[in-house]
């Protein structure tokens, strides 16, 4: 999934009360745009793109040409796209990453949701310390989905950016082909820079794939509806293999040598099991069986400090949803601290009140 904070939209209108010359200059503004949008649509890649889509059956020439007569191409996107990415040690991303702010917004998202949470950890087994870390990391609980229009971003690196044009293309026309099924009109959608759709940050093919419509009202609404957020995370992590009441990560020492590279170098597959592991001088800290599947994580907890985790499945499933050892570690870490200090703080409010209410399921997982 796509991530990231967002800039505000460049675009918006100008207040009611306006002189007549600066209604006249939008005027002139918004003709310019329009020869612009039309020598995008006049593009022979991406008429080409519009004749293939109207061959499958699935779209009317029209209907395509209305969305790519008003696509704005976003230059400022490709600049993003090509700034080499810096890898940051796990101290540095950690404290960047988990907050007070996240923990406090966390919880109180927890306590509004806390029936939605409860009926999606019953059904697809993920409980709700889990999904309310991912929408943490991923838009802080619904704040920062992204003010870039879905048809901008994605037609912007779909034709703009061969380097990842096969990609994107096929993600733009799953985009078309939600706004579809979803009935929307793909002009008004709005997500990230990368196109990501919504609190989870679905890219198109993910929310074709995996949204769900939780609370039965026909639609799968991941950019308003908490059901459908909460349902649709909770699926995502369900079909890509959560086991419940599994651990993530178990912290493990590592004996140097020349097999520790290899297996650092394959840090996102589960090749080997625990006894195999413990054989190439790894050794955990904590009971696990030897049958499991794991994978050796190593972090920078301090400058020149490295220290080392096993992966667990549902560590593997958590790098399925971002493929970043970082970003599924701080999902563990959010996520625990979010169970205690929900429970603590339901531990207190049940005393203070002196009543013998239902135990949430995550303190009946104790």
């Amino acid at each position: 999934m796509v991530a990231g904070l967002l800039p505000a939209n460049p675009n918006r209108c100008c207040p009611m009360k306006t002189t007549l010359t600066l209604a006249s200059l939008f005027a002139i503004f918004s003709s310019t745009l329009a020869l612009a949008d039309a020598a995008f649509l006049a593009r022979p890649d991406v008429q080409r793109y519009v004749d293939e889509q109207v061959a499958t059956g699935k779209f009317k020439r029209a209907e395509l040409e209305a969305v790519f007569a008003n696509v704005q191409l976003k230059p400022n996107i490709i600049k993003i796209l090509d700034k080499p990415s810096t890898s940051r040690p796990w101290y540095q991303f950690r404290n960047s990453t988990i907050s007070e702010k996240t923990l406090t917004n966390g919880v109180a998202f927890w306590k509004k949701h806390q029936a939605i949470l409860q009926r999606a950890e019953q059904k697809y087994g993920v409980p709700p310390e889990v999904i309310v870390a991912i929408l943490g990391i991923e838009s802080n609980y619904g704040r920062t989905t992204g003010s870039f229009r879905l048809a901008d971003s994605l037609s912007t690196i779909a034709f703009n950016y061969p380097r990842r044009a096969d990609f994107f293309r096929k993600e733009l026309t799953e985009f078309l082909l939600l706004a579809k099924e979803e009935g929307k009109d793909p002009l008004t959608l709005t997500g990230s820079y990368a196109g990501a759709i919504g609190w989870p940050q679905f890219m198109p093919s993910s929310y074709r794939k995996w949204a769900v419509d939780f609370d039965g009202d026909g639609h799968r609404d991941i950019w308003n509806n908490p059901a459908d957020v909460i349902g649709s995370v909770a699926y995502y992590f369900q079909l890509h293999g959560w086991r419940a009441g599994d651990d993530v990560l178990i912290p493990a020492q590592v004996q140097a040598g020349p097999q520790i590279d290899k297996l650092i170098a394959d840090k996102f597959n589960l090749h080997y099991k625990v006894a195999e592991l413990k054989k190439m001088g790894i050794s955990p800290y904590a009971p696990v069986r030897d049958n499991v599947p794991a994978v050796l994580v190593p972090l920078e907890t301090a400058p020149g400090v490295t220290d080392y985790w096993l992966g667990l499945n549902n560590f593997y499933v958590i790098t399925r949803y971002n493929r970043s050892t970082l970003y599924a570690k701080a999902a563990q870490e959010i996520s625990e601290q979010l169970r205690e200090r929900y429970l603590a703080q339901w531990a207190l409010n049940s005393s203070n009140k002196n009543n013998s209410a239902t135990k949430p399921v995550a303190l009946r997982r104790n």
